[in-house]
């Protein structure tokens, strides 16, 4: 008979993580648990993948730093004067405690907001009232008074938090005088400062360069905050603050660090344990993007920073629907079915540029794994920080 099951993916239940747990022993003995369930266990495969919530390795890791930490960085990189903050995205869970750190590293802060909204789709304002009053958000800077003049005061539609009062407040509330203004263009903060601490995410490097060609004088990014550790504070030397989650209200828990070797370990004890080469991924954020309130959920700086190398790559498929309705549209049945099952098998090592192709998402395996990782293990109460996925890289003519 046929197979007719395709990719399973399933979330594995996993004891509370802290400080110093071992990860590895903690998800192999999930897994081979969870495979052994009466109701909901499973068979162990080649190229299954188990995937591993970020969250639980810095955890265990200890990877946090405090508001403190941040601010003797930004006093240490900055020299603690006026400092400008630019395009950070409007979150309480990803940014509020770093912008706390920053401010407290600094004597002012102009915090330079993008607007209608931010990189991710957080909107401060919709963009059909900016075009209403005839703002042009390529050219026009405002200040906070103007800004409240023509836009008033909007909270965010599923946080309703003020998120221009909220940032402000937080400011002032470590004793840093705050200056705001909207502006969609990285040099506008020159004209404010020359010390500028760049916060975007995906588009940091353009900013960064924008800024240095506009002549700024000192510059740091995000990522380079607590690219090292302060004071034994945690760190992630690549992405310094980049995928940073709130903790404690003074607290963040930053992106984990030297992970390959963990991923690694997983794989090799699952494959002497279950005799199946099974491949093995941290991920964040899936890189998705949300339909109906427009948010892009993808505030880490990737979505897997480690993976064995089974996972390396992009898909290489054909669109079924396409040979169904051109190559073999004159076939059905059992005469269709053959006919696509061939074309399956004989498919060459890449399909790039090719017709029968097209339409197929031209995206890295590791971001289309991770994002399938996120939206089975949620980001509240599942419980689930580890996914065991199965039939990922089968296809129609698999049996």
């Amino acid at each position: 008979m046929a197979r007719l099951v395709g990719t399973v993916s399933r979330g594995i239940r996993c004891p509370i993580i802290r400080e110093n747990d071992d990860v590895r022993r903690i998800v192999v003995d999930a897994v081979l648990e969870a495979s052994k369930d009466e109701e909901w266990g499973f068979r162990f495969h080649d190229r299954d993948i188990v995937a591993i919530t970020e969250a639980i390795v810095a955890r265990a890791q200890g990877n946090y730093a405090t508001v403190d930490d941040i601010a003797n960085d930004i006093r240490n990189k900055t020299g603690g004067g006026t400092v400008g903050v630019v395009f950070p995205i409007l979150s309480r869970n990803r940014f509020a405690v770093c912008l706390k750190g920053i401010a407290k590293g600094a004597r002012k802060i102009v915090l330079m907001l993008s607007y209608p909204g931010d990189e991710v789709g957080n909107k401060l304002v919709e963009p059909e009232e900016v075009e209403r009053k005839g703002v042009d958000p390529f050219r026009d800077v405002l200040t906070l008074e103007k800004y409240r003049e023509l836009f008033g005061y909007g909270v965010h539609r599923f946080t309703g938090v003020d998120y221009i009062a909220f940032y402000k407040e937080l400011i002032e509330s470590v004793g840093t005088e705050a200056q705001i203004i909207f502006s969609n263009r990285p040099e506008t903060i020159l004209d404010y400062t020359d010390t500028v601490v760049a916060c975007d995410i995906h588009t940091l490097q353009h900013t960064k360069k924008t800024l240095r060609e506009a002549g700024v004088k000192t510059l740091i990014g995000v990522d380079e905050i607590l690219n090292a550790p302060v004071d034994g504070s945690g760190y992630n030397e690549k992405y310094g603050l980049l995928g940073s989650n709130k903790a404690t209200e003074d607290t963040v828990k930053l992106f984990p660090r030297d992970a390959q070797g963990l991923v690694e370990d997983i794989a090799a004890e699952l494959q002497e344990k279950t005799g199946k080469k099974i491949e093995v991924m941290i991920y964040g954020d899936g890189g998705f993007k949300d339909p109906v309130g427009g948010i892009w959920e993808f505030a880490d700086p990737v979505v897997s920073p480690f993976y064995t190398k089974g996972l390396e790559g992009t898909p290489n498929e054909l669109k079924i629907k396409y040979l169904a309705d051109s190559s073999f549209g004159d076939l059905s049945g059992e005469d269709l079915r053959e006919a696509i099952l061939g074309e399956i098998r004989k498919k060459d090592g890449s399909l790039v540029g090719k017709m029968a192709s097209e339409g197929t998402t031209p995206r890295q395996l590791t971001d289309l794994i991770g994002s399938l990782s996120d939206l089975t293990s949620g980001s509240g109460d599942k419980g689930t920080p580890v996914v065991y996925i199965q039939g990922y890289f089968d296809n129609y003519s698999t049996r």
